[in-house]
């Protein structure tokens, strides 16, 4: 077996990834795909962590546009990612992988609170760590407290997982002339206003020169390959050149 690139990953989920075909909520299949995925990179011998979002239940933006205090919509929206993380954990628990759930807002009956300590011990027990309502405050997306969290611990990289193949220009799906970017720098993302995650996340990564690999989490092995060093999506850091991933052959 190949040697794993990386020891500590933080791997990002969107809520939309859980919900598969669906146009709403949780698709109990897609669930068990991700939990799959997640499953072969553990078995490489490395340390998980994820952070998932709550857009396939309820997006606290959103909301707020139509009238409920953001503040309010926010916390809803942390409510949401909960539900997702328990889904997750349950698919992940179904397969022989421990799991822990730490939520920012503390709720003892459903999951541990975040304390990063424990976290970082349940890695290095070798149990897959979901971290759950983002940062627990208002105002911040999943993407922040994804950055946060892959400080916090210590993460070698974050990986996003989105349904295209890396970062574009535009979205690919609506622009058929959308440039796909190999690599960029966290200021080519700001600059250019690039859709990889939001400001205050990229700002946050790069203030502590932490690589972003944006990837296609539905095309299966993915996760697997990247970890193994192949070059699969786009990755954001602080230079051009970064010896972690190769071309694929």
């Amino acid at each position: 077996m190949s040697k794993a690139c990386f020891k500590r990953i933080l791997l990002k989920l969107s809520g939309e990834a859980l919900m598969g075909e669906k146009g709403y909520g949780i698709d109990p299949v897609t669930v068990n795909y991700m939990a799959e995925e997640i499953k072969k990179a553990y078995e490489l011998g490395i340390e998980i962590a994820v952070v998932i979002g709550g857009g396939n239940i309820f997006r606290g933006v959103e909301a707020a546009e139509q009238g409920i205090e953001r503040a309010t919509a926010d916390y809803m929206g942390m409510l949401a990612t909960v539900i997702n993380a328990l889904a997750l954990q349950n698919a992940l628990e179904k397969i022989d992988v421990n799991t822990r759930v730490q939520s920012a807002i503390e709720m003892r009956e459903l999951a541990e609170p975040y304390i990063r300590r424990k976290a970082i011990r349940h890695l290095e027990k070798g149990r897959v760590v979901i971290f759950a309502a983002g940062t627990g405050n208002p105002y911040f997306t999943t993407d922040t407290a994804a950055a946060l969290r892959a400080i916090e611990i210590g993460a070698d990289v974050i990986m996003k997982g989105t349904k295209v193949d890396g970062i574009y220009s535009s979205d690919p799906f609506k622009d058929p002339k959308a440039k796909k970017f190999d690599k960029l720098t966290y200021m080519d993302v700001i600059r250019d206003s690039l859709k990889v995650m939001d400001s205050t996340a990229i700002t946050l990564c790069m203030d502590n020169n932490l690589p972003i690999v944006v990837f296609n989490i539905r095309k299966s092995d993915n996760l697997k390959k990247i970890i193994l060093g192949q070059k699969i999506g786009s990755i954001v850091l602080k230079e051009v050149q970064y010896a972690g991933l190769q071309e694929e052959s």
